[in-house]
């Protein structure tokens, strides 16, 4: 039976091998602490029997007025618990933690290459917002896909933009 809890400090000891996937972003201790520290409601871990961690979410809650949003930073699951609509759960968990703190929208970012990820979140309802070039490592592009929320009645968070951006275009809080 699957676990989906809160992720805690020990846990940045125990997920380094559900980041062995060559498509997810790692990142720094300091990192991951702050997410912890500032976020921890969008921040959560599933385990397997055992105490195996199988896969994460880490995410945040930003911006301000109609575009105050949930963003999912990461969402990994280990190799060998693909294809058990894992993600599903730990998106759809975010997008209700999001939701509940009346956010318009959740976005993410997501390498143009990954098409496995882009057809999972289109099942999920995302669409693609807009294409940041160069955004990863100044040599890929990415998506960035959004759902709206109950928040968004009108659904102004989800019309495409009609041309790419560059990273510097973006906005951050």
């Amino acid at each position: 039976m699957t676990t989906i809890r809160r992720f805690c400090c020990n846990d940045l000891l125990r997920f380094a091998s559900v980041n062995l996937d060559h498509l997810t972003e790692t990142f720094n201790m300091s990192f991951y602490m702050t997410y912890l520290a500032r976020w921890p409601d969008y921040f959560h871990v599933a385990e397997a029997p055992g105490n195996r961690i199988m896969g994460y979410i880490m995410g945040k809650v930003e911006g301000q007025g109609e575009s105050w949003h949930g963003h999912v930073t990461a969402v990994t699951v280990s190799s060998e618990y693909r294809r058990q609509k894992l993600a599903k759960k730990l998106m759809h968990l975010l997008e209700d933690i999001s939701d509940k703190d009346k956010a318009y929208f959740v976005d993410l970012f997501v390498r143009a290459s990954n098409m496995p990820a882009i057809k999972m979140y289109e099942k999920l309802g995302y669409i693609i917002y807009r294409r940041v070039l160069r955004y990863y490592s100044g040599e890929e592009d990415g998506l960035d896909m959004r759902k709206a929320l109950s928040q968004d009645i009108d659904r102004k968070s989800v019309v495409p933009l009609k041309r790419p951006v560059t990273p510097d275009e973006l906005e951050y809080d």
